[in-house]
């Protein structure tokens, strides 16, 4: 499989070891003097209202009570409050596990917080109680512990710890070194014992300050109590092990958030997450936890919340539905499409709901509504029932993040559609939108690769690139022969395919009516539309095309008339305001604008002032603009052309990206000047 670019894997054990001046935080915590509020010499951003001064993580293994291993969790943070902006960051989440298997659950061991402020030259501490700890279960198996800091006003210093003891190896805590917030310093440190191996997953564009591994011996004492009772005796056993101590450091971290065309700003978002990989102990086979795709694919295929019904199911409701449908005699394509029409049309959406099935799916067939797997996996059972190559595919939606697509991790799921083969060809389904077109999917879908869940399974390319969005816009006015202070025209329009299924959705929830309303709503002042006609709305296959007249009124007494030709089809604001960008903008697919107008020259008025014509570009053929202007017989023609030939500019192209839309947004503004004779 193809690796994201934009994701550094790292192999266990693997670093480098930097030279550095300064190897650790002078932050001394739970010891809050007058000078620290002072925070001379530091330099970072106060514009978010806070600054998170220290950020300090620990995690170690540890013997336990039931003969085995825990991990524990410490983290200590000190921020500094700069404003009521930052008041959010006084609210604290600690995340805790639990396994919906059993009663076991992730420990809160110990938790310290108090808020410092400055009160007529001295440091006065209030610390939290212990009361105002709450508890929300977010579902079966995670759990928060809630608490907000005491009298935190502007210029407070708050400070928290805790530590979490965790049964759960596999949920060893992840350490995110950048956030909302400025960050001075942030590091996390893993004492990691031989027996246990993970992958290293790491992303994110700022540098470590420091990143170095050490080894230290470490002997362990493994309790096992017998379960004979008291006559007989513990079975002690000692392990000594060559553990790694690892740490990660980073250093006056800029606060991140998200700018317009980002997916998901976690993607780009600096941290190191862990995923079990295997365990050996001395004497004892290795024990693979991470397995393979072609392992976990069969796992799912057996599971009865996602494949089992594939081999399980009793198939004679299957066989109604197949022959009720004729599908006799028809081609392997005609089969595809009415069994994907079927589905789409006859089944309701109840929304999001992960990778796995809410109920049986002949639960969904009688019930005739489902979850988005519950929907797709029934329309792969169909195909499947019907002798055609289907095959579920598992994706990561764009406000899901990036998967790391070369490890078998399915939480990083969160959707399934269905894929289907034909002649070579594939073809990707999704059967809950009832407004989707055969063989498209949702925008959300393309986000770098799915994955088929197969005897084979392997990489599904759906990047943004891989669509195109295309809109044809043409203007015509000509003057009112009954009004000589007027234009009357006629606007057509050729939408693209998402900005189709856009309206679509839209009429659907709201009603025609009300869509119209609000398109005659966007025309003011001198600008008004009516006789609006919304054509192939009906079929989900076609794109839309918009007409409607246009009138244009213009005030009689004016020696010059200066007029817009692009109307309300120009970019007017330019999408890109950051002077800098430290990671990709993301477009959600390749687009090609034509917009041709024509206009024609007031009766006693000539043309004083055109634009200029120009062509522009952007690496030369990443983006190509054309604005050509020309007077015409009795009138002005214009023709702009915008084609962004790719959906992903890298952060070095960012400059240049918005400085190509400055050019453009100036070129939209210019007008046309017409002039008394």
């Amino acid at each position: 499989m193809k690796k994201l670019s934009l994701i550094t894997l790292l192999v266990i054990l693997v670093f480098t070891i930097p030279v550095c001046a300064q190897d650790q935080s002078e932050i001394n915590f739970n010891d809050v003097s007058v000078k620290d509020f002072l925070m001379d010499n530091l330099s970072f951003d106060t514009t978010h209202g806070a600054v998170i001064i220290a950020d300090v993580g620990k995690s170690s293994f540890v013997t336990n009570s039931k003969g085995y291993f825990s991990i524990v969790y410490k983290h200590q943070r000190r921020v500094k409050i700069l404003s009521a902006k930052g008041f959010d960051i006084a609210t604290v989440n600690i995340p805790l596990y639990k396994s919906s298997l059993s009663d076991a659950e992730e420990l809160l061991l110990s938790l310290k917080a108090s808020t410092y402020n400055l009160i007529d030259g001295k440091v006065i501490e209030t610390k939290l109680n212990k009361d105002d700890v709450f508890k929300e279960v977010q579902d079966r198996n995670h759990s928060i512990r809630k608490f907000t800091m005491p009298v935190v006003k502007e210029g407070s210093i708050i400070e928290y710890s805790y530590t979490i003891q965790s049964d759960f190896l596999f949920n060893l805590q992840p350490w995110s070194f950048q956030g909302s917030y400025p960050r001075i310093w942030s590091e996390y440190e893993l004492n990691l014992p031989q027996f246990f191996q993970y992958v290293f997953l790491t992303k994110g564009y700022q540098k470590f300050h420091i990143k170095d591994a050490k080894q230290k011996f470490q002997h362990y004492v493994v309790r096992q109590t017998s379960e004979r009772g008291l006559a007989e005796s513990d079975n002690i056993i000692s392990l000594t092990s060559t553990n790694t101590i690892s740490r990660w450091v980073m250093k006056n971290v800029p606060a991140i958030n998200e700018e317009t065309f980002t997916t998901n700003i976690e993607n780009y978002t600096s941290n190191i997450e862990f995923q079990q990989s295997g365990i050996q102990f001395p004497d004892m086979p290795f024990k693979n936890i991470l397995g393979s795709w072609e392992t976990l694919a069969l796992e799912l295929m057996k599971d009865k919340d996602f494949g089992a019904d594939f081999t399980t199911i009793d198939k004679n409701w299957l066989n109604e539905i197949t022959q009720g449908l004729t599908l006799n005699g028809k081609s392997e394509i005609d089969k595809t499409k009415l069994i994907y029409e079927y589905v789409r049309k006859n089944f309701s959406s109840k929304g999001l709901k992960g990778i796995y099935l809410s109920q049986p799916l002949r639960e969904t067939f009688k019930s005739k509504k489902g979850y988005v797997p519950d929907l797709n996996l029934l329309l792969t059972l169909l195909l499947k029932n019907a002798g055609l190559d289907a095959e579920p595919v598992l994706l990561s939606t764009r406000s899901n993040g990036f998967p790391f697509e070369d490890y078998p991790i399915i939480n990083q799921y969160n959707y399934v559609i269905s894929k289907v083969i034909i002649n070579h060809k594939t073809y990707y389904l999704d059967a809950s939108n009832k407004h989707l077109g055969f063989n498209k999917l949702p925008q959300t879908c393309y986000n770098g690769a799915g994955i088929s869940i197969a005897l084979n399974p392997h990489s599904e390319p759906l990047h943004s690139d891989s669509i195109k969005e295309s809109k044809v816009t043409n203007i015509f006015l000509m003057n009112d022969q009954k009004n000589k202070n007027k234009w009357q025209g006629s606007l057509d329009s050729y939408l693209g395919y998402y900005e189709s299924l856009n309206i679509r959705e839209e009429i659907d929830q709201k009603g025609k009516e009300t869509y119209i309303t609000k398109m005659k709503d966007a025309y003011t002042g001198d600008f008004s539309i009516d006789d609006i006609k919304i054509e192939a709305l009906e079929d989900d296959e076609k794109v839309i095309k918009m007409n409607y007249s246009l009138a244009v009124n213009r005030d009689a007494e004016n020696n010059l008339i200066y007029f817009n030709p692009m109307i309300k089809e120009g970019i007017n604001e330019n999408y890109f305001k950051s002077t800098k960008r430290n990671y990709p903008v993301e477009l959600p697919y390749k687009m090609e604008e034509t917009y041709h107008f024509q206009i024609e020259i007031p009766e006693g008025y000539e043309i004083d002032e055109l634009p200029k014509s120009t062509r522009a570009s952007l690496n030369e053929q990443d983006i190509t603009f054309e604005y050509l202007i020309s007077k015409t017989a009795g009138g002005v023609a214009l023709l702009s052309k915008l084609s962004i030939n790719k959906s992903v500019f890298p952060a070095d192209e960012y400059e240049d990206l918005k400085g190509f839309f400055d050019f453009k947004v100036k070129k939209n503004a210019e007008q046309i000047v017409f002039k008394k004779k």
